[in-house]
């Protein structure tokens, strides 16, 4: 029987479950990243987990995230996360060596293979052929440890590519038009697979911008076969030796279908403030901009530098704009140093920052208030960039170019410029001064962790009572993000690895008095949340789900959730409840007294779960697999995992 090349990825590396989709699924991890605003809780729980030696084939530990040392935390923490990658054999890039996504595709990504990341996007991967999903830490964690990555079976949703992008349309207009069809929860539940000739028109970092940002739909991950592209990046590598061609077989189905023909594509943008707002550019042009912003995880490879390089060599950009130019790798870096490129940049006025994530996850570069902000990054969401009233768009290199020499929002087409036709130059051979590579286990057995003030070890969590009386403390709208539950940015992140700080900042985007009210109520007692639809969508970080654990979050009740932060909840032993009748939702309030007893027989019947409160009565359902029940009764995967090794013993 004909299939496609997502379900041969899932059936290469799946240990249990599958079938139908929606069923149980438990699939074998080769790979897993790691990146420092998420690591330190991963070293953590294998700490917590008394782990001797990480499992995997790959392990990776990357620092890419917190690099502003405006004080001693971020270094502090660095040291802690050498520490952990030595003692657990875990391979781990320096600081400048680059972000996690556009290196591990240089140095590790394998076609074939599965990757773990406890990053939202990690599904670039997908771009090499490879089974890449993002997860949080704690899950990333017990892959390292050997387990098995639990989830669903996804429906494959096939998208078939023809013809040629036109000159100024590029690979971020591609996915841009796939949020401009579908939002960012069109993807939910689903894993996107490409194909059609069209993809002879991509190169492997093309199809990286497009798996990249296939996690703002909402997808599981995004796949890519592994063809001649694909055999031509690893061989610029180095790597030549790790490809093998993996593709969908003549005839295969998909659950779902769609078609884009590159030749009809037109330069698009994502207005303010999200990535699913996406209009063409000539609608929203002539609107002044402030800063236009290079790089990221999403326009990560040289080719995105060296178009804008060729656009604006010659020429400065304009009093009041700030062209932020942030190489995404110290290949890509060198690169535009050896070519020439850096020097165009420059000497147009661009402001060139450290190699790594930086304004993308608001670590500097923050825009002013009422300033409109052009950016290739994957994100808009309200105050990602820094600044709590911002003003970001989302779009291609090409477009942050050409109104960056306009100092207005401008179609690229504009420009009274050829089309640059770009010659990847010779890659640098490739270093490995920046890593550090995994010790011997038995000089491993010898490193202790090297923890700073700021580094605490988790908290215990205490199992789920049988009975619950929980006031409703945030009614929340639809499509939260948790860049809202729980800001990023250089104040906030340098808590990461400190559970019991970073819980002060939870929800303050939401609801400023939610920390003080919820520490008013006995953290045992507990409290619950309701929002509506996509709730959780965006980034992988588990601190959403640990911060207001911490606080005594028992229970979320909302229309629908992202997947990733849904089992970031279970993880922690947070209880996900979903509406039966989503208009129940109109029905609460907050402080109202959600009431459930019997919690145990009603969550392992699988049936309905009526919470009762003084204004309403209303159902529920959980959708949740008996692993994940025993997980939140046990009050988390931490406590789960503790329980069932000293049950083994």
């Amino acid at each position: 029987m004909a299939s496609n090349l997502t379900r041969k990825l899932i059936e290469s590396h799946r240990m249990s479950g599958g079938g139908e989709v929606g069923a149980p699924l438990a699939l074998r991890i080769d790979q897993t990243l790691t990146q420092d605003a998420t690591g330190t809780l991963a070293m953590l729980s294998l700490e917590a987990m008394k782990l001797d030696r990480v499992k995997t084939e790959v392990s990776v530990q990357y620092v890419d995230h917190n690099l502003l040392q405006i004080d001693n935390l971020n270094a502090e923490d660095h040291l802690f996360l050498e520490s952990a990658c030595r003692r657990y054999g875990i391979w781990y890039s320096r600081p400048g060596n680059g972000i996690s996504h556009v290196v591990h595709m240089e140095r590790f990504g394998r076609p074939g293979k599965s990757l773990l990341g406890s990053d939202s996007h990690t599904p670039a991967a997908g771009s090499l052929g490879m089974l890449a999903i993002g997860a949080g830490g704690l899950d990333v964690a017990l892959a390292m440890a050997g387990d098995p990555y639990s989830t669903t079976m996804p429906a494959v949703f096939g998208v078939e590519l023809t013809g040629a992008p036109p000159d100024w349309v590029s690979a971020k207009d591609v996915i841009l038009e796939m949020l401009r069809r579908y939002g960012v929860s069109g993807g939910v539940g689903k894993i996107i697979e490409y194909h059609g000739a069209g993809l002879l028109r991509l190169t492997a970092m093309d199809r990286h911008v497009i798996a990249n940002m296939g996690a703002e739909l909402g997808a599981t991950t995004s796949v890519f076969p592994s063809d001649e592209m694909t055999r031509a990046f690893l061989e610029s590598q180095g790597r030549g030796q790790d490809w093998r061609e993996l593709k969908a077989d003549p005839g295969c189905d998909y659950d779902q279908h769609d078609h884009i023909d590159l030749s009809k594509l037109e330069p698009l943008i994502a207005k303010p403030s999200s990535p699913g707002k996406v209009v063409a550019v000539r609608e929203v042009q002539g609107a002044e901009i402030a800063q236009s912003y290079i790089g990221s995880s999403a326009n990560p490879g040289w080719r995105d530098f060296a178009v804008v390089a060729e656009i604006v060599r010659g020429r400065t950009v304009p009093p009041g704009v700030s062209l932020d130019v942030n190489p995404t790798s110290r290949q890509v870096l060198e690169m535009l140093i050896a070519d020439g490129r850096l020097a165009a940049l420059v000497a147009a006025g661009a402001r060139i920052h450290q190699t790594g994530c930086n304004g993308c996850i608001g670590m500097g570069q923050a825009p002013a208030i009422g300033r409109n902000s052009l950016r290739t990054t994957p994100r808009n969401f309200p105050g990602r960039s820094g600044t709590e009233e911002d003003s970001v768009f989302l779009c291609s290199p090409e477009t942050a170019a050409a109104s960056a020499l306009f100092g207005k929002i401008t179609d690229p087409r504009r420009l009274d410029v050829p089309y640059p036709k770009l010659s990847q130059p010779a890659i640098p051979p490739m270093s490995a001064s920046l890593f550090v590579p995994p010790l011997p286990i038995e000089q491993a057995r010898e490193v202790a962790l090297v923890k700073g003030s700021n580094i605490k070890s988790l908290p215990e969590f205490d199992a789920l009572p049988d009975g619950l009386d929980l006031p409703i403390l945030l009614k929340m709208p639809d499509d939260v993000s948790t860049d809202e539950i729980m800001p990023a940015g250089a104040r906030v992140l340098p808590y990461r690895s400190n559970l019991q700080k970073i819980a002060e900042f939870s929800f303050e985007r939401i609801d400023p008095t939610y920390v003080a009210r919820a520490r008013a109520i006995a953290r045992r007692a507990g409290h619950a949340v309701i929002a509506g639809r996509n709730y959780g969508q965006g980034s992988s970080r588990e601190h959403a789900a640990a911060a207001p654990r911490y606080l005594g979050l028992r229970m979320v009740v909302a229309k629908s959730f992202a997947r990733i932060h849904r089992q970031n909840l279970v993880n922690y032993g947070i209880l996900p409840l979903l509406f039966v009748d989503p208009t129940d939702y109109d029905r609460l309030e907050m402080n109202d007294t959600l009431r459930v007893r019997d919690l145990r027989q009603k969550l392992e019947s699988g049936g309905r779960i009526l919470l009762e409160s003084s204004n309403a009565a209303v159902e529920t359902r959980h959708g949740l697999t008996s692993d994940q029940i025993e997980i939140i009764l046990d009050g988390g995967v931490v406590n789960h995992r503790q329980k069932s090794v000293a049950t083994a013993i």
